[in-house]
């Protein structure tokens, strides 16, 4: 009959433990997310669209340098470029001198107008953008703001 009594109580007992044990593991869920969200805020936010360097403007024959085609990720249309014409256009490089403390470089240009029906634009670099940039990544800045 002691076991009986013992096995009665006992539900109650494990009642408890089995509650503490649910706030002890709430609360470590909620310490978790609580830690992600700490981490989210840490990440450093894009504040530009992505491209992409095609290559020069040119003709079966002829090659135009100072104009540059790119492609912007998302950007499908001849409608959908319209929001990007006359935003700026930076091509991030690594040489291996170092100026002002720093390996990267930068070649600024902007964004003129559109280049077929798919999407493409024609940007114009203050300096003429080098074959080796052709298919590298370039960051099409979201100003100057026409909205």
């Amino acid at each position: 009959s002691s076991d009986l009594s013992s096995r009665k109580s006992s539900p109650v007992a494990r009642g408890s433990a089995f509650q503490q044990s649910c706030n002890l593991a709430a609360a470590m869920a909620a310490e978790k997310i609580a830690k992600k969200a700490v981490k989210k805020t840490k990440q450093p936010v894009r504040l530009y669209a992505k491209g992409l360097i095609l290559g020069y403007k040119r003709s079966k024959s002829n090659c135009y340098a100072n104009c540059t085609l790119l492609k912007i990720d998302g950007v499908r249309t001849k409608e959908d470029t319209q929001f990007y014409l006359g935003k700026r256009v930076a091509y991030v490089y690594k040489a291996k001198k170092e100026v002002k403390n720093s390996k990267f470089r930068v070649m600024w240009g902007k964004i003129r107008r559109p280049h077929g029906n798919s999407g493409t634009v024609r940007a114009k670099f203050a300096k003429n953008i080098p074959p080796k940039a052709f298919g590298a990544p370039c960051r099409v800045m979201l100003y100057p703001s026409s909205i």
